[in-house]
């Protein structure tokens, strides 16, 4: 057993599976003492380092493209200090962390593990039924579908619409972008027929903007992974490009999309429930005429 504890967490390497627990300082984040410990099969690394620096180092674990649903629904945003697959080394401890590195890569080269892409997510999300209050609403996920409650604070349109429920068989993919503190942040979850119609997050019923507490609104997080853990996996994608550091990259595949005909469909309903929000007083003029304009940027 190769294991080394600190205030940031504990990596436990028992020759088969790293086990990283967070630790329990109150230095430690809100999303990764909520996310828990997450158990790493040694086939879902494709490598480990250690970064000394002059007070402290990090020890950093890269993961094989595909092999976690985290990584995929956040597409390398997480911010440092929320990131499992990073821990804190104080500078007394840099010989037992260079051990433990040491100890996963040989264990990578005995066992031939590739470093290609995977077929199939090899660590299975955060379990569910999983909820998170964020600064625009409550998204709650039990495994078959979504459910977004709006706040008090969203905007009138998304409020006039109601709780939006999505089902998993709707779902093409989750778009994930955290509130940095600087600029807003969004979750939103695209269907096959909102694929093309991308309204501002603030105005789209089918996305939480994410302006609040970054501490808070980051547990969003926890159901984007949780829902993308239950949708295809990328790789029977093939017109998906993605990238470990940086998420999905190019356009959906072409099955996954409707058509040029739907899409106008899609858009032309959307403008006819806006017109009947306007009419019944719902929407102001001002609040009308911007949406719309949304809208109408997907032709």
């Amino acid at each position: 057993m190769a294991e080394i504890i600190q205030r940031d967490g504990t990596w436990a390497f028992d020759g088969t599976t790293v086990r990283i627990t967070p630790g329990l300082h109150r230095s430690v984040p809100l999303f990764r003492q909520t996310y828990g410990e997450v158990a790493v099969p040694l086939e879902a690394i494709s490598g480990v380092a250690f970064e000394p620096e002059r007070k402290r180092g990090r020890l950093r674990m890269r993961l094989r493209e595909g092999a976690d649903p985290l990584l995929h629904a956040t597409g390398g945003r997480l911010p440092d200090p929320a990131d499992p697959y990073r821990l804190i080394v104080d500078v007394d401890r840099a010989g037992v962390a260079e051990y433990v590195a040491e100890e996963i890569r040989r264990a990578l080269l005995l066992d031939q593990i590739p470093k290609e892409p995977t077929k199939t997510y090899l660590l299975p999300g955060p379990p569910v039924p999983v909820s998170v209050r964020s600064s625009d609403g409550t998204v709650s996920f039990d495994g078959t579908r979504v459910r977004i409650d709006w706040a008090d604070t969203s905007d009138r349109v998304k409020r006039a619409t109601g709780p939006r429920i999505i089902g998993v068989g709707d779902l093409v993919q989750v778009e994930w972008l955290p509130n940095s503190g600087y600029e807003d942040g969004f979750m939103r979850f695209v269907t096959r027929e909102t694929s093309f119609s991308k309204l501002p997050p603030e105005k789209d019923p089918y996305a939480l903007d994410l302006w609040g507490s970054t501490r808070r609104d980051l547990l969003t997080a926890l159901v984007a992974t949780a829902v993308t853990a239950r949708l295809p996996h990328p790789s029977t994608r093939c017109d998906l490009a993605y990238d470990e550091e940086r998420g999905p990259r190019s356009r959906l595949a072409a099955a996954a999309v409707p058509p040029p005909a739907d899409h106008h469909d899609v858009l032309l309903r959307r403008l006819r429930e806006l017109g009947e929000l306007h009419r019944d007083g719902v929407l102001t003029d001002e609040e009308f005429a911007m949406t719309k304009a949304a809208v109408l940027r997907g032709f």
